[in-house]
């Protein structure tokens, strides 16, 4: 429950920022951000953090509108 809690802010808050930025390093940029404070929230140390970076990049740069 206490994780539910925690990530109920850290959601919106990556979904307000997946909008962020119109070329693909702007968004991958904006998921790392996202992804590295969803880490740290669900995992609370610096190997979770790294790896929300990761896949909040990788997620941000995947979801890159095509021109």
């Amino acid at each position: 429950m206490k994780t539910i809690l925690k990530l109920a802010p850290v959601i919106g808050l990556v979904g307000l920022l997946a909008a962020c930025g119109t070329t693909m390093e702007q968004r991958a940029a904006t998921g790392a951000i996202g992804g590295a404070v969803a880490g740290q929230a669900i995992g609370g140390n610096t190997g979770a953090t790294v790896a929300g970076a990761a896949i909040g990049a990788i997620g941000g740069a995947a979801t890159t509108p095509k021109n």
